[in-house]
C-alpha cells in the first residue's frame, strides 16, 4: 500500500516534531499503511541498533535484536496505548530483546534492569568531580576516545543501559524509567553510580597509560 505519510507533511513538522509525526505515522501504520510503519523503522533503527549493541556488545546480535524488535512493535503496534511516545516504547522491547539475549547466552552476570541497585560498602553520595581543563582537550584525541570507549563497554549491562539512554541517547530521566520499567529514583541512583565508574576507569587507564609512556622515556 502507497503510504498517505507525504514528504510535504514531515517537512512541516520538522526535526523537533519527531513526537507528533510518529503518532500520525502509528495511526497510519494501524490502517495497513505498511509505508508509514516502514518510515516509523527509518527514524528509529539507528539507534535502536546501537542500544542493542551497545548492551550487548555484539554487532551480529545487534542486527537480529533491531530485527525482532521492529517485527514485535509490528505485532503489537494496536496494542500500543500513547502513554509513552513511540520512541519510548520501542526502545522498551529492544532492551528487553537485548538482555534476554544476554540471558540466554549466560553473558551477563552483572546487574539486572529489574534489580535494585546496589552498592556493597560504597555510598550513592560520592560527588562527582566535573571534568573541566586539560581532560576535555584530552578527549579530544583518538587514543582518548578509545579509552572512554573501552570504560563504557566494561560498566556492567544495567548501568551501561542507563547510561545510553540519559546520557548518549539523550532521553529524559521520565523516558529512560519507562523504557526501563524503573522508577525515577532508580534511574537517578543508577546513573550517578555509572557516571562514578566511568570517570573511574576512564581515570585509571589514563594514568596506566602515562605510566607507560613514562618508562619509555
Amino acid at each position: 500500500m502507497t503510504s498517505a505519510f507525504s514528504n510535504s507533511t514531515m517537512g512541516e513538522t520538522g526535526a523537533s516534531g519527531e513526537e507528533h509525526t510518529d503518532i500520525l505515522l502509528v495511526a497510519l501504520a494501524r490502517t495497513g499503511d505498511s509505508g508509514a510503519f516502514g518510515e516509523l523503522v527509518r527514524r528509529h533503527e539507528g539507534r535502536i541498533f546501537g542500544l542493542a549493541r551497545h548492551i550487548t556488545r555484539s554487532t551480529n546480535d545487534a542486527e537480529d535484536i533491531s530485527q525482532d524488535t521492529f517485527l514485535a512493535a509490528f505485532r503489537h503496534l494496536a496494542g500500543f496505548q500513547g502513554n509513552s511516545t513511540f520512541r519510548t516504547w520501542v526502545t522498551r522491547i529492544a532492551v528487553n530483546e537485548s538482555v534476554m539475549r544476554l540471558r540466554r547466552a549466560r553473558v551477563a552476570k552483572a546487574v539486572s534492569l529489574d534489580e535494585p541497585v546496589r552498592l556493597g560498602e560504597e555510598s550513592i553520595q560520592r560527588q562527582i568531580a566535573v571534568w573541566k581543563g586539560n581532560p576535555e582537550e584530552r578527549c579530544l584525541t583518538t587514543e582518548v576516545r578509545l579509552i572512554l570507549n573501552q570504560a563504557i563497554a566494561s560498566l556492567p549491562p544495567g548501568y551501561r543501559t542507563v547510561l545510553w539512554l540519559r546520557d548518549v541517547d539523550g532521553l529524559s530521566i521520565e523516558d529512560t524509567a519507562k523504557a526501563l520499567d524503573l522508577s525515577r529514583p532508580a534511574v537517578k541512583s543508577r546513573l550517578m553510580r555509572a557516571r562514578t565508574m566511568l570517570r573511574e576507569r576512564i581515570s585509571h587507564r589514563i594514568r596506566r597509560k602515562e605510566a607507560g609512556s613514562r618508562d619509555l622515556s
